[in-house]
């Protein structure tokens, strides 16, 4: 009998934060991208035109709804899938096949990304507001007062506006970093070669914040569009015809820096996770 600890149901939320706070400000580039009617900037374009125009510090513009949404969606996702996953494979010494995960990994996501909705959509705006003309912003103080606002001004089902997108987006993302994160870490564990270490966590979340990129990046720019839209979009059906009418490739617009922000923060949020599990888990007999 050995000894082994395991995450705790509220991990997940923790890691998620920390990592937020780390890409904050490749997830604020990737909206600004995603929400051009044209494409008029890159990447880099896009960094120095809101460095120029609003200071470093509009780099984390929406941080506070960020930490809200990872708190929302993030910490219900990780709780879903590692508490069901631990259950489930409890009394087994053999792993759950990757069906099983993908399967647990969509339920966990679907769910997670319906919660984290209406922070999400805080989240969007306020990265978003400093693009518009100044009698346009929201300038929502922080997260829960832009929850309230909208709620107040705009009614509560304003406030899960997008859901279907965020919900399927949710189950996507969720699929490519936590099912093929366990499964990319149990296939390099299984060679022999490497160990349960650090160096072992930092591959199986790269191969998993790729995987989680190329799944999500369509959903994830018509959710976008849908929750930064003031109404010119009378469903997720028009969303994504008109979005189809500017060609296919407008559907992984952003691409590059969704890539570039989603697999450091997949890269962050494991490493935390494994951290947090290996120094505060629980103990269990295995």
């Amino acid at each position: 009998m050995t000894e082994k600890r395991v995450s705790r149901w509220y991990f997940g939320g923790l890691a998620s934060c920390g990592a937020a706070c780390c890409t904050h400000p490749l997830d604020l580039i990737k909206v600004h991208l995603q929400t051009q009617q044209e494409v008029k900037s890159r990447m880099t374009g896009m960094v120095i035109h809101v460095v120029r125009s609003d200071g470093v510090l509009a780099l984390y513009n929406g941080l506070s709804a960020s930490l809200c949404r990872q708190m929302t969606y993030s910490l219900t996702r990780f709780a879903i899938y590692e508490t069901v996953r631990d259950f489930i494979s409890s009394g087994s010494q053999a792993p759950l096949p990757f069906y099983q995960k993908v399967l647990l990994g969509a339920f966990g996501g679907f769910t997670g990304g319906l919660i984290g909705t209406p922070a999400d959509l805080v989240n969007v705006r306020m990265q978003n507001d400093m693009k518009l003309p100044a009698h346009l912003r929201r300038n929502y103080a922080h997260a829960l007062d832009g929850l309230y606002r909208v709620w107040h001004e705009e009614g509560l089902r304003r406030l899960f506006s997008g859901a279907t997108m965020a919900s399927s987006r949710g189950a996507l993302v969720t699929v490519g970093q936590l099912s093929c994160y366990d499964q990319a870490k149990q296939v390099v564990l299984s060679t022999g070669i490497l160990s349960d270490n650090i160096f072992t966590h930092f591959l199986a979340s790269f191969i998993a914040g790729g995987c989680a990129t190329f799944l999500c990046q369509p959903l994830d720019v018509m959710k976008t569009r849908l929750m930064n839209s003031k109404g010119e979009y009378r469903g997720v059906t028009h969303c994504l015809v008109e979005t189809a009418n500017l060609g296919p490739l407008a559907f992984y617009k952003g691409l590059v820096p969704a890539g570039i922000r989603l697999v450091p923060h997949t890269v962050l949020t494991f490493i935390f996770l494994e951290q947090l599990r290996k120094n505060f888990g629980m103990k269990v007999i295995a």
